[in-house]
């Protein structure tokens, strides 16, 4: 069975990006797996603090939050490049497979190993397998944010929910099964599946109106996502996540329903969710 197979059940749909939007693990990961890896493998223990700085500032604390893991991992390759602490053979071929690329996995970069010879892109490879098995060691702590069951349980009676994540498949089958989130789903879309815009693009060609559709994310990628394919975007704010949950729940997808979810309230939320990441 496909990505893109489920049957259709409502005329409305709500795509649901997973660490940290619905699942509070994204801190962690960066913390303890994403660049500590990415320090080990490229050799630049040097200037960890440093580029664990540089690393939380592209995935955590700037436009770029919850930007693709291999996308986050040329934009730290290329400062460290400018910086003078790192220059990797192949960086400009690695970044531009970053830009061009229908997937961005570990599959999909397997696959451009087996046909180009480049440092660069093998080291990302064993990067990112390195990043998943530390993602694996993690303490089994992990937990959804406050009220994400709650709206999910209520919003699957009215919509169909599928996640819609940049993040491993693994991973996200194993966190949102573990949760019961997995229950409340159509289908979970991960990296694997394709970018998060390609993936709410084949959701509306299965029949659903953009504008019954609502793309629930914390990041500027899920904002971008969503506009490319004229579908309406509900922020998560960072810090004040369960409080976001509460407020889709009893305002925005209410608002989804009725056919109020206009471009004045969208413009609102935009507003308050770029003054809040500090754009």
């Amino acid at each position: 069975m496909g990505y893109f197979d489920f049957e259709k059940t409502s005329d409305y749909a709500v795509c649901i990006d997973s660490d940290g939007c619905a699942m509070d693990t994204m801190e962690v990961k960066h913390r303890e797996c994403f660049g500590p890896q990415w320090i080990y493998t490229y050799g630049l223990d040097e200037h960890f603090d440093a580029c664990m700085e540089l690393w939380l500032s592209i995935n955590l604390y700037s436009i770029t939050r919850g930007i693709n893991r291999f996308k986050g991992l040329a934009l730290a390759l290329e400062e460290t490049k400018k910086r003078g602490w790192c220059d990797v053979e192949g960086l400009e071929e690695f970044v531009t497979w970053t830009k061009e690329a229908k997937e961005l996995s570990n599959p999909a970069l397997l696959a451009l190993t087996q046909k180009v010879e480049n440092p660069c892109i093998e080291k990302a490879l064993l990067w990112s397998i390195r990043t998943n098995r530390a993602i694996h060691g993690l303490p089994a702590n992990d937990m959804p944010f406050p009220n994400v069951k709650w709206a999910m349980d209520e919003m699957c009676k009215k919509a169909d929910l599928t996640a819609v994540s940049s993040a491993n498949g693994e991973a996200v089958e194993a966190e949102w099964k573990k949760h019961n989130l997995k229950d409340d789903c159509r289908v979970l879309l991960t990296q694997e599946a394709g970018s998060k815009a390609y993936c709410i693009g084949e959701l509306v060609k299965k029949g659903y109106e953009p504008k019954k559709v609502m793309m629930v994310g914390d990041a500027p990628g899920d904002r971008d996502a969503a506009a490319k394919n004229g579908v309406w975007f509900y922020p998560i704010l960072v810090g004040k996540e369960g409080e976001s949950w509460a407020r889709l729940l009893d305002e925005a997808f209410p608002k989804l329903l009725d056919g109020a979810f206009d471009e004045t309230y969208q413009n609102k939320l935009i507003e308050i969710f770029e003054k809040n990441l500090g754009v």
